[in-house]
Parts: C-alpha cells; sequence; structure tokens
C-alpha cells in the first residue's frame, strides 16, 4: 500500500505489484529509492532473523542456512551473518544474464552498488561465478564444507 501511495497504481495494476514498474520508479531519484529502502530493508532483516530462528528450532538444525542479499554490504545487514558469501561476474557477463531475467534499469542498480572488488573484500569468501551452474555449485559445496562445524 505504501508503494502505490508513493508512485501510483501503474506500480501495482490490479492489485500485483509489477517489480518493473517499482524499479523504474524507484531509481528515478535518489530520494524514491533512499524512500523505498528505508521501507523495504527492516521487514527484510526482521524476516531473515525470524526464518533463521525458526530453521534452529528445528531438530535437527539445518547444516548451513543460506539467503541471497544483493545489497547485503550496503544495506549494513552483514553483521547478521556467521559468513558470507560474494559472488561475482565480469560485468558484461552480469549485464547479459540481468537482462536475460527481463531486469530492467540494470545500470541504475549497478551505479549504487558495492564494486565486485569490494563486495569480495568484505566477503568472508569469494567466488568468482563466470562459468555454468554446476561450476558454482562445486565452489559453494567446498564452502559449505568448510563451514561444517
Amino acid at each position: 500500500e505504501a508503494v502505490t501511495d508513493r508512485f501510483g497504481s501503474e506500480v501495482a495494476p490490479d492489485g500485483v505489484v509489477d517489480r518493473a514498474a517499482v524499479a523504474r520508479a524507484a531509481f528515478a531519484t535518489t530520494e524514491d529509492r533512499h524512500w523505498l529502502e528505508a521501507l523495504l530493508w527492516p521487514r527484510v532483516g526482521a524476516r531473515m532473523v525470524q526464518w533463521r530462528q525458526e530453521l534452529e528450532a528445528r531438530t535437527p538444525p539445518p547444516r548451513a542456512i543460506v539467503v541471497e542479499v544483493p545489497l547485503l554490504f550496503e544495506s549494513g545487514m552483514d553483521g547478521a551473518f556467521d559468513a558470507t558469501i560474494a559472488v561475482s561476474a565480469p560485468e558484461e557477463l552480469r549485464a547479459e544474464r540481468a537482462a536475460s531475467r527481463g531486469q530492467e534499469a540494470v545500470g541504475e542498480r549497478t551505479s549504487r552498488q558495492l564494486t565486485q572488488r569490494d563486495k569480495a573484500e568484505r566477503a568472508t569468501y569469494a567466488v568468482e561465478n563466470d562459468r555454468g551452474i554446476e561450476e558454482l555449485e562445486f565452489k559453494l559445496s567446498a564452502i559449505l564444507d568448510m563451514l561444517q562445524p
């Protein structure tokens, strides 16, 4: 409701949020982006904490809990995790992949993020994702194995 109040009904025609329309509106100005982040990030953080608590309460608890957070360091949520993994790829490949998923405003999104190098330096582990999914799964599985208690 707050999103439609801010950006109008074009972002949620028929009551269904059009993510591309939200992206266009949110990236139109710095003020709009900050407003949306202030609305979403606390909710995302609270939901992640709740989900982690639910999973850790299971018997037995899961071996690992994995959360994908594209703006982890930018949002300041990295302290909520025992370890972080930066998965990076060459910029051309990232843009190609985003376009194939139908994402819009890729340049605007990338321009406000930390660089791939900065994320890799801040993360506990860094993985290059410049090959196929099998290679990425192999690299991430190796990290998961290292994280075993």
